[in-house]
């Protein structure tokens, strides 16, 4: 399984997480287990080619919703897929339904929607990314990614601190900590892909007060060890052990 993302343009910067690619050229018969690892995102994933389950089988065109631990899903061997990941107030940007509506599942995507048509055609997605998410992001969804406490986030927007948790009640599903967990979970899954370093040096850039703290969220979110999941890991999916 390759997989890869593409350079994102800076008028994407904290809409749009990635634009991603996976291609298989295996049997069509052999089927191959993934974990996706959670990373605050809702997922737009067009299949080209092969099959794909999750529960049951999926459609060419579905979108996932945001999950708070890992996903097992089946590809088949032949397998290839192109796919954005938007943060969740870009999502809503493009008037996709509530995150909570859809929280550890997938829903299947009209290609006739905003949504569908951003992957009707792989060779313009980033010119019809920038041209749909054109607005200014609403205002709390501007502040998260930078943020390291709810209070950041609070002093940051200018917002009370209740404003804030029911933003994130409607938009993501999830108190704004445990969004943060994620965020910060995500990030140092990322930075795996980057040149080696020690676990204790990638527990700091996280943000993990230490790295037994990084232990216990890598054991909660990815059932894993950090170790384990730095060997493993393909951007955010872990492939399956067996």
């Amino acid at each position: 399984m390759d997989y890869a993302e593409l350079s994102l343009p800076r008028e994407l910067d904290g809409l749009v997480a990635a634009v991603w690619t996976i291609t298989s050229d295996g049997d069509p018969d052999a089927w191959i287990e993934q974990d996706a690892t959670p990373d605050g995102c809702v997922e737009i994933i067009r299949r080209l080619r092969g099959r794909s389950v999750w529960g049951s089988e999926q459609p060419a065109l579905f979108a996932t919703g945001l999950n708070q631990m890992p996903v097992r899903f089946r590809m088949s061997g032949d397998a290839a897929f192109v796919a954005i990941r938007l943060w969740p107030w870009a999502w809503a940007m493009l008037g996709g339904p509530p995150c909570p509506a859809f929280a550890a599942s997938w829903i299947a995507i009209d290609g006739d929607d905003v949504a569908g048509s951003l992957l009707a055609d792989t060779q313009s997605i980033m010119a019809k990314l920038v041209q749909a998410l054109s607005e200014a992001p609403q205002p709390l969804g501007a502040h998260i990614l930078a943020a390291t406490s709810v209070a950041d986030i609070v002093q940051a927007s200018g917002c009370s601190h209740r404003t804030v948790q029911r933003w994130f009640e409607r938009v993501i599903g999830m108190p704004p900590r445990r969004y943060l967990r994620l965020i910060r979970f995500r990030r140092t899954m990322a930075d795996f892909a980057a040149p080696a370093a020690t676990l204790a040096e990638q527990a700091a850039k996280g943000g993990f007060a230490d790295q037994a703290h990084m232990a216990r969220d890598f054991r909660l979110l990815a059932r894993t060890a950090p170790r384990s999941a730095r060997a493993r890991a393909k951007g955010p999916f872990l492939p399956s052990k067996g």
